[in-house]
């Protein structure tokens, strides 16, 4: 794998760039691996890229339907946090944050991670009271997270209106978490295809998974693809809003729904917004991208559906709610809005672990949170792969907790699980 450096940017200038390497190998599907991925987004390659660094496991390939980053890794606001409620939340994204901070150098590979700060706001005394029930738990569980008054907010975030007089839903104060920030979404995804590859995983792109194949004993044996049969006697299934799709192949039925979640960008300006800013309250979130541009979001649509378009009177909705919170932006003209498919359980927290059939994993349900958790997702997920048994970090995680009745509820702790 060619390394990059400053000395090594300067040196391919002056060679005119002729001579840069392919970020990774677009491999042709062999006949059998040690161990197949489903899925080339994120979290399905930072599996493979564990899988070979942590447990010696090189001999695999990342199965991709479309092309590498043109999923939900592509179609997100990049936000970083892990000021969730529930202990066993903050303890998976928080792994999942302290390998953000080393991952441009783990990976040779700028992912822009930018500890911006994310503030979320508080408009009625609700808000207030779950807002400061988080801060406290988390402080419990060691992770940063600081109760703000409304002008505090403000000072943290200029741009941000807390003129009651003018506002629907007036910010009455918020909670930062001031590690919380975003990182560059096709940078992640070039960056573990790129190291995946260096060490000997075959990434294969266009190449959809038909049927996953079993054998006398119902464990897995290999797949149906577009590009021919693949053997192999371990299967991780990471495709995101497709996974009910993938995992009825093997007879598995999952607590899960499929939901459009939009999002938008503005033209590009100068620096103007610090921090990343949510409102669960009124479903909307902004942040400023590198190259100028304010990402929006929205909350999820209220039907289930695959289309990666979405409703047009959510994004309204959304920037109603965005003028009214920041009114200078009020001019400024969209440039584009897109849909992802995300995943939903019943609790809004993820499922990561085996299933019923042998020699098949799943990791799945991260609903709208996904981003954030993408190297600690895959980091545990390998462990569970390459062992056959839970990572600590994620063993609550299971199928069987929605039988059993032990379910980490984020929905009703947060409202909205951005």
């Amino acid at each position: 794998m060619q390394r990059f450096s400053a000395y090594a940017v300067v040196r391919k200038a002056l060679g005119s760039n002729r001579d840069w390497q392919e970020q990774w190998r677009d491999a042709a599907p062999k006949k059998s691996y040690d161990a197949l991925i489903v899925g080339g987004g994120g979290h399905g390659l930072a599996t493979a890229y564990y899988l070979a660094k942590e447990h010696g496991i090189r001999n695999v390939a990342v199965l991709e339907k479309g092309w590498i980053g043109g999923g939900n890794t592509g179609r997100n606001t990049t936000i970083i946090r892990s000021n969730y409620l529930f202990e066993e939340s903050a303890r998976l994204y928080e792994h999942a944050v302290k390998l953000w901070e080393g991952l441009s150098q783990d990976l040779n590979y700028n992912v822009m991670y930018s500890p911006r700060g994310v503030m979320m706001l508080a408009h009625n005394v609700h808000d207030i009271q779950v807002f400061k029930r988080h801060v406290h738990a988390n402080r419990l569980a060691g992770v940063d997270n600081e109760w703000l008054t409304a002008e505090e907010c403000k000072a943290y975030c200029p741009p941000l209106n807390i003129d009651a007089s003018t506002m629907r839903y007036p910010v009455l104060g918020g909670a930062l978490q001031r590690r919380g920030g975003t990182a560059r979404h096709d940078a992640v995804a070039w960056g573990y295809a790129r190291a995946a590859s260096a060490m000997g995983v075959d990434i294969v792109q266009n190449c959809e998974v038909t049927a996953i194949r079993r054998g006398g004993n119902g464990q897995v044996v290999g797949v149906e693809t577009t590009r021919g049969s693949i053997d192999a006697p371990r299967i991780g299934v990471v495709a995101a809003g497709a996974t009910s799709v993938v995992m009825s192949m093997a007879d598995v039925r999952l607590p899960l729904e499929s939901y459009p979640l939009q999002a938008l960008v503005s033209e590009p300006v100068k620096p103007v917004f610090p921090c990343v800013v949510m409102s669960n309250t009124i479903h909307a979130y902004i942040s400023q991208s590198d190259k100028g541009e304010l990402v929006i979001g929205a909350g999820t649509d209220a039907y289930t559906s695959y289309t990666q378009r979405g409703g047009l009177h959510i994004a309204n909705h959304t920037l109603d709610a965005i003028c009214e919170l920041f009114p200078q932006f009020r001019r400024m003209r969209m440039l584009r809005s897109w849909g992802g498919i995300v995943d939903v359980t019943p609790d809004r927290s993820p499922i990561i672990g085996k299933t019923p059939v042998p020699g098949l994993f799943v990791n799945c349900g991260w609903g709208t949170g996904g981003f954030k958790a993408t190297p600690g997702s895959g980091h545990v997920f390998a462990h569970t792969v390459a062992t056959g048994e839970p990572h600590p970090i994620n063993a609550p995680f299971t199928i069987e907790r929605f039988r059993d009745g032990v379910l980490i509820d984020e929905a009703a702790a947060a409202a909205v699980a951005h």
